[in-house]
């Protein structure tokens, strides 16, 4: 099986993941100031807004390189995770395989796919623009659903990228869990891959091209 898209479009997406950050600092660094403007009564726009714009300062203040990876697992350890559910976009992207998994695996999938999120789309962050401003569009959306999508338009040194932000209302608030890049939702681009992959080989086989295609990555591999 070919190695997973690399495409321009999922590139953003997650170098917008990414901007779900905010602050730049060690795994193990106190919680930042602007953390306590958000809580579970935060609506969605309210929440990708402060985060973006967060992330965005503290980039312009201390540059962030491709290849530092220690930092950027770092800021998805501290920053990103309490605002993201890796967990549920995983399951969407192995849909039925998922409810056939044992726990463990399914723990092991998790994991990898983070990792595997992280590594390969790292080098995305080079073409965030710092000079320019995210725009944040009316998101229409019912204030009593537990479900919503929120509008932004990225700056990008090649132009303008609009993303939407797909999030679910959790019992800790909004949680985003699918990000959508010029038409194209991440999760729906995995999971075309993940089907292949567990039809081939099993999930023990998605588990084992994950974890060989992390080393890769993790040792400077393309």
């Amino acid at each position: 099986m070919k190695h997973f898209c690399r495409s321009t479009v999922v590139r953003s997406a997650f170098i917008v993941s990414l901007t779900l950050a905010a602050g730049i600092g060690s795994l193990c660094a106190p919680e930042p100031a602007w953390s306590a403007q958000i809580n579970d009564q935060t609506d969605p726009q309210t929440l990708i807004q402060t985060v973006t714009q967060q992330i965005m300062e503290e980039v312009r203040q201390q540059a962030l390189t491709p290849d530092d990876i220690p930092r950027i697992m770092s800021i998805v350890n501290r920053d990103i995770l309490p605002y993201v559910d890796f967990r549920r976009t995983t399951q969407y992207a192995m849909g039925r395989f998922w409810r056939s998994s044992t726990p463990q695996q399914q723990d092991q999938v998790v994991e990898q796919f983070k990792q595997l999120l992280i590594h390969t789309y790292s080098g995305a962050l080079a073409l965030v623009n710092t000079d320019q401003k995210f725009e944040y569009p009316p998101s229409p959306n019912d204030s009593s659903a537990t479900d919503a999508v929120v509008r932004t338009i990225a700056p990008g040194k090649n132009g303008q990228i609009q993303i939407d932000y797909r999030l679910y209302k959790s019992p800790q608030g909004w949680r985003v869990y699918d990000i959508n890049v010029l038409g194209a939702w991440l999760i729906q681009t995995y999971r075309t891959q993940f089907n292949g992959q567990i039809q081939q080989s099993g999930v023990d086989g998605l588990i084992q091209f994950l974890t060989d295609r992390n080393k890769q990555l993790a040792s400077g591999g393309q």
